[in-house]
Order: C-alpha cells, then structure tokens, then sequence
C-alpha cells in the first residue's frame, strides 16, 4: 500500500501533472505528485497512474502545474517509471498538432507512437486470499479447480485461468470467487522492455603470455574437449577481444558443459551483459563514388533552396541517381552535428537502401520498421533517444522516434499511399506529418520522386517548395523503351497464351537466354479473386463483408482480403446448387502458375504480401532475386517501390486496366505513377530495357503519358480537372464514415448527421453515400464527404466547428451505437 506523507505547506508546493493515456478520450487527465515526487516527475516521463475503478495505466506526463482539476478530485500517482524523460518536449509539440489537424485523441497519438515495449502492460493477476481452514463444500467445479491452482501457485494471470478451464469468459467466475471473498484481484503493470543478455568468455591474465598459453594447453592434454575450447578461444580472439559463449562453442565444438568446467577451474571469466538484438556487424564505410555533372549540378540547386525554403521537391527520373545525392546531403548535415530521419514508404525498400547506406554510415545508421518486434523497436528508441544513431531508416513510424538534433528529413517516393495510415487514428500522413516536424527543428525537408504527387509538384510551381529537376539516367543509362499491345487485338489474331501475348513471352524467352531478369506486374495478389457459379450468377462473398474471396493456390482455401476470413473452396452454389463453378480474374499466384507452364524452364519467384510474411521475407525474395537465383518476379506494386535490380532487361504489365478504372478522383495520378515506377525498375545499368504494357485500351490518355514519359502532361491534365470539380490541392477534403451493425440504423443516422453538418456548412457537406465497399467485419458504412475551399476560409475554424457537431452528435440517445470514424485528407 503506498503512504503519501504531507510536506510542510509553507515550503512544499504541492504540484498536478497533466498525463496522455494511452486512451481515445478528448481530453487530458490530471493527476497529484505525491509530496517529495516533485524532482521525480517532469513532462516527457512515463508514470503509473489508475484510470476507472481497477484499471492502470503507464500514461505520459504532457505538463506540470500547480492548478488542481475544477470537476473533479486529483488522485495520486502511483510510480514514475523514468529517470530522464522518454519524449522529448517537440515530440509533444507534434502529438499535439497531430491531434488537432487528424482530428483524434492525443492518446491515440501516443498508442501510434510508443513501442508496445514502452506502453507496458496491465495484467490481471489473482491471489488466494489469505484465510485458513476456508469452507470450499460451496464452490463449483470450476471454481474448485482454480482455487487448487493457486494452492500449487502462488498467483495467476487471467490469460492461465483462460487455459485451465479452457474457456474464454472467466471473469463471471472470478467474480463470484471475488464477492465469496476467496480470492484478491490486482492489477499490476509489467515492463515488457528487456535488455537482451549475452554471455562472453575471456581468459584468466594467468594465461595470457606465451608462457602461460603453453603451460594450461600442456595440463588440458588429458582433457581434449577443454583443450579444443581454449584454442578456439584463442583463436577467435584474434580478430575480436570480447568472444561471445555461443560463438565459442560453435566454433569449438564443445557443450556448456565444457566451458562451465573451465570457468570451475578459473581458466575461463565468464562475464554477461546487455548487447544489440539488430544483429548490427561493423561495415566498412566506403563512401567512394563520384557524382555526375547533373548530379552535381542538381546537389547545388538543393542547397541553395535550403536557404531559402524549408522543403524542397527533386523531380528526378527512375534511375537518376537520387539516392547519392542523398548520401551527399546526409554526410553534410552529420557534419553539423545534425541528425538525419530517411522515410521510406516500404519495408521491403528499407533492406535495400539500408545496405547502401550503412556502407557510408556505419553504426550511425539505424532502422526503424513495423518489421521489428516490440523489444526491438524500443531498443532503436533508446538508441535515437541517447543519440548513437545519427541516421534513421524506416518507413512511416520512425516520424515517431525522439529526434533530438534533427536538421534533414528525406522523403523518398514522396507519392506513395503507403506513407498514409487509414486504420486506426491518428489517420496520418507520414509525408505531411515529417514536414511538420521538421518545422518544429528548424530543419530541411527534402521530397523526392520520379513521379511527384500532384500536391507535392503544385506546392513546388505555386512557390511554397523548392523544386529541382534531374532529368537524366545516371552513367550512359537510358529510358526504357515502352510498347503497348491492345489484348482484344491480341486475342483476335490469337496470339493471346493464357494472360500473356506472343510478343511479351518472346521477350521474356530472349532475356533469360541472354542470362537477363524479367518483372511481371499484377496488381492483385492470391491466384483468382472472384469464383462464380454459371448457373445463377452467383458470386462466392465473404460472410463479414461486401467483398468477394479470393483464391490463394498457397494455402487452398478462399479469403478475405479485408477482414481476414478464410473457408473451403465452394464445389457447390451455395444459391441453387449448381456445381458449375468458374473461376474468374487472375491475381500474382495464378501468373506464377501459369508462366510455369509457358515456361517450365524458368525460375519463377513471387513478390506479395503473401510470399514476404514473417520478419525477413522481403529479403529474402529481393536477395534472390538480386543474386539472380529467379530469371522472373512475379509481384504486386511492391515491385514498383524504388527497386534497384542491374539485370532487369524486360517489363511486362499484365493488364492496366484494372489500374485507371478505379472510382477515386486520384486514379489516374496513381495509375500514371505505378506504371511510370514499374518500368523504371528496366534498364538501369548500360541496356535502355523494354517495358510491354498489356491493357485493353492503349490510346488512354494515361497510357499514353506513360509511353511519353509525359509528367507534366499528365499534371496540367489532374490540376484543370481537380480546379473544376473541387478536388486538392485547391480544396482539402474530410471524410466521415458512419459504421453500425444494422444498416439501416447507419443510414439513419448518417442521413442525420448529414443534416447538422449542411446547417452549418452548406454546400461543402457531400452524402451520405455507400462507398466502394459498403460492408466492412459486419459493420454498414456510410460515407460523408467535406470539401473545405483552401483560400476565403480557416480549416481550423471548420475543423472546431466539426467537432462540436461530432460531439453532441455523440451525446444523443439515438445515436448510441452508432460508430464515427473521421479521415483528415483522406487519399
């Protein structure tokens, strides 16, 4: 029980911290600093507090005051779990306006950005309450079986009476037991962070000179196994003072057995102590490579808009060389003493990149992904936090990450969506959050691209960015070169071989006999997304949402792509009965398949989400495809993210079609951006490469620009057409969706909150309407959309006046239950 002792009032100021919880509530929550906890507790520290009747919380202190809260009575902090703060007074800075412009709880903010490591956890633990001789005749069964279990252990957590019993709703029992006083609920909080520990040997200074080395290996003859320890001893350290006992037995052969014998007789010091799970190995920096004219040139208009813009947009063709320039800039901010955020919008272009770059940078660099496990990850927290890492690597999270010098944020493929998070709040934008951040630093933000966002390029020609062209491929590299093939052409002079035409498997056949790589790209993973019984039409569909499932070849049966549901494939119409069931479409499963009856000689590998599960896959399909051991890749649009393969001669689009005809108001922008990325990945060395573009409509204006590599054509075109129908970057845009279970309740209250919102702001309230999938794990969604003119009026002011209609939208009766889920600039 803790004891809070009064200090003297007329020396003590009795002080109130203000804390984020880890919690979607609006507001902070204000706490007491038990007297003489005053030096202890400070903004940025993580402290254990209890929220609701049993719940605590490990929450951080945003600032310390000495006003109590009005309403209600302040009660104590329990524990503070810091010496020194773990977020920095910025980091706040933007959690704050990351709240304010998404429009979501700070506490939200915090769930995104700490660690899981870093949040702790409650758990629930149950004691026997003390008594003896307790009467246990009126006890259940079940119940009965717990109190046995604790009388084998001294506590349990819920998660061990869920598996004892083997049920999941346990808490009824436990509060039976709790209200017949035989058992005490607790909660206690459990640091989940823990250094990760590494035994290592040295050898006792006895034995350290010639002499001594003879002498123990003379009186070790007897035993042979110990003799071979100490010289694999010796051996290893050769190279490295510090031999670690794992890697002394793997070289000597021996057991712990052998090396705790020799630690007995005092040969051996064994020694433990906390090391690096990111498996980092000293590289040798080799920043050895010469920039080309144009890229000199390009590096010296960048830094002349650092003088005068806080970001600047380099519009560099695939190829062009940006990542040196990047190198260049980051080497010059690390010799301002400057920390350096690199955000990628993939994990998969994070092992690539980060090769190069620690080539350069060493044991600066650090990587910073959702790849990582938790005590990984807040690993890399302390290191950037302590300031060992003075690069970070990583892709929209690592916005996060304590930055305490920061003076250069590199975006690169500055277009992606990946660097937009739709699930759950904070709905950010990492692009638009990093410039943010870099404005509370004082520091430069560079954007960069082959294919800029409309947004980005109209900033850049409006003034408010600084814009650089590099519009040549690096050395004696060329574009490649772009064929279209219409595939209801193809299919009339039948030269259509499952979904590839005559010319595309020519190509491919060349371009493994010349011992060149070919790319495939599908925009749908899983091997047929819709099956389909011929008899009535009927479409198989997931029982949680208004999708069809997809067939994956991998794992045999058919899933959701939205929820994650998965069952047998149908045999029979689960409508009529029919057992006339066809398959239909083809995702990046299906290409593999088929390919490998086109071309059984070939080696084929896959690049989706489905062959890159598990921490290191990403890797390991790049690295074989780098090591050439595929001649093909197979993959969705993560082939198109920034990839850089020497070998790649041909392209092949399967079909475009499925790109541009998308009901969003940016599909052609990003249809133009993923075919134009794609056939960058050819050609990247001395060879143009070829890209084929198979789609149904080869005069598409999109399709067109992309043959042309015609940007600013498809630019002018996106800008009238958003000038004309209020699209960005002339208008910003929020989207409301309104979720419940019963769809009509949805649409009621959709249809009324549509209402509140035009009284106030007219003409800008669009919908409801159904979007493009309007059931999503049982819940009927209904959208809303705003479009807020950016010149003549505040967002802040709508933004405020919005959350006043949300909030008494959500304190009506009728209401309850209904679910509101806001997406600030929602693409």
């Amino acid at each position: 029980m803790l004891e809070f002792t009064e200090g003297n009032p007329d020396t003590r100021v009795t002080l109130f911290a203000e804390v984020v919880l880890p919690l979607a509530i609006s507001k902070l929550y204000t706490y007491r600093v038990p007297a003489g906890w005053n030096d202890r507790v400070a903004a940025g520290k993580r402290v254990i507090v209890q929220f609701g009747k049993n719940k605590v919380y490990a929450a951080v202190v945003y600032r310390i005051s000495d006003r109590p809260p009005e309403r209600y009575e302040a009660k104590y902090i329990l524990d503070v779990l810091d010496d020194l703060p773990i977020v920095g007074a910025r980091q706040l800075q933007l959690w704050d306006w990351m709240a304010t412009y998404y429009m979501c709880a700070l506490g939200e903010v915090m769930q995104a950005a700490l660690p899981a490591a870093l949040k702790l956890a409650s758990e629930t633990k149950i004691v026997a309450a003390s008594g003896e001789n307790v009467d246990r005749s009126t006890l259940s069964d079940k119940e009965y079986l717990i109190m046995d279990a604790l009388d084998i252990t001294p506590e349990l957590k819920v998660s061990d009476v869920t598996k004892l019993l083997g049920q999941k709703t346990v808490f009824p029992i436990l509060k039976q037991l709790f209200d017949k006083q035989f058992i005490l609920i607790s909660e206690e909080i459990a640091v989940k962070y823990k250094p990760k520990m590494k035994v290592f040997v040295t050898l006792d200074e006895a034995y350290t000179d010639e002499t001594g080395r003879k002498m123990l290996l003379d009186a070790l003859h007897k035993a042979p196994k110990q003799q071979d320890a100490v010289l694999a001893y010796l051996q290893l350290s050769r190279s490295n003072p510090e031999v670690a006992k794992s890697d002394l037995m793997e070289t000597s052969g021996c057991s712990a057995a052998t090396v705790a014998a020799l630690a007995e007789k005092e040969i051996f010091r064994l020694h433990e102590r906390a090391v690096s799970r990111l498996g980092e190995t000293d590289v040798p920096v080799s920043p050895v490579f010469t920039l080309s004219d144009v890229q000199t040139r390009a590096l010296a208009e960048i830094e002349a808009c650092f003088l005068e813009k806080e970001v600047t947009l380099l519009h560099g063709v695939t190829a062009s060389g940006k990542t040196q320039l990047y190198i260049r800039l980051i080497e010059a901010a690390l010799e301002a003493g400057k920390q350096v955020l690199y955000l990628l919008p993939e994990i998969a272009l994070t092992a690539q990149i980060t090769e190069r770059l620690r080539m350069h940078f060493g044991d600066r660099l650090g990587v910073y992904h959702s790849r990582f496990n938790d005590n990984e990850r807040a690993e890399v927290w302390h290191k950037v936090l302590k300031g060992d890492y003075r690069v970070v690597v990583g892709a929209r999270s690592a916005v996060f990450l304590p930055l305490q010098q920061l003076g250069l944020v590199i975006v690169d493929e500055e277009h992606e969506t990946s660097y937009k998070q739709f699930d759950p709040a904070p709905r950010y934008h990492a692009r638009d959050t990093a410039i943010y951040l870099a404005h509370l630093h004082g520091a430069r933000v560079l954007l960069g691209s082959a294919t800029p966002s409309v947004e980005s390029y109209y900033n850049a020609l409006a003034g408010k960015y600084g814009l650089v062209k590099l519009d040549q491929r690096y050395g004696d590299a060329q574009l490649p070169r772009i064929t279209t093939l219409s595939i209801a052409e193809e299919a009339r002079k039948e030269n259509m071989f499952s979904y590839f035409s005559g010319q595309l498997l020519e190509e491919m056949k060349r371009a493994i006999d010349n011992q060149q790589q070919v790319i495939l790209f599908q925009n749908r993973r899983g091997h047929t997304p819709v099956s389909q019984c011929s008899t009535c039409g009927y479409i198989t569909k997931c029982i949680h949402c208004d999708v069809s499932l997809t067939y994956h070849r991998s794992s045999g049966k058919l899933h959701c792509h939205y929820c994650g549901f998965s069952e047998d494939p149908v045999q029979v119409c689960t409508a009529c009965g029919s057992t006339n069931i066809t398959s239909k479409g083809f995702g990046t499963e299906r290409v593999e398949e088929e390919l490998s009856m086109l071309l059984p000689h070939a080696r084929i590998g896959r690049l989706d989400l489905d062959s890159t599960r598990g921490k290191h896959g990403f890797e390991r399909v790049l690295g074989a495809f780098d090591e050439h051991r595929y001649d093909i890749l197979v993959g969705t649009q993560m082939v198109a993210k920034g990839l850089d393969f020497g070998k790649v001669s041909v392209i092949g689009i399967i079909n475009a079609d499925g790109l541009i005809n998308y009901p969003d108001f940016r599909a052609y922008e990003r249809a133009f951006s993923l075919l134009a990325q794609v056939s960058g990945r050819a050609g990247r060395r001395n060879d143009s490469g070829h890209v084929i573009i198979q789609t149904y409509t080869p005069t598409h204006r999109v399709i067109q620009q992309v043959v042309a590599h015609d940007y600013t054509g498809m630019f002018m075109a996106e800008v009238t057409e958003r000038k004309n129908y209020a699209y960005p970057p002339f208008f910003r845009l929020v989207k409301i969706d309104v979720k419940h279970r019963e769809q009509q309740l949805a649409q009621e209250a959709a249809l009324r909150l549509a209402a509140a919102l035009r009284q106030e702001l007219g003409h800008r309230v669009l919908g409801p309407e159904v979007p493009v999938v309007g059931r999503i794990r049982n819940q009927y969604i209904y959208s809303i959309l705003l479009k807020v003119e950016r010149t003549g009026t505040s967002i802040a002011k709508v933004k405020h006046l919005l959350s006043a209609i949300l909030v008494d939208f959500n304190a009506q009766k009728i209401n309850k239950g209904i679910r509101l889920q806001v997406d600030v600039d929602p693409y």
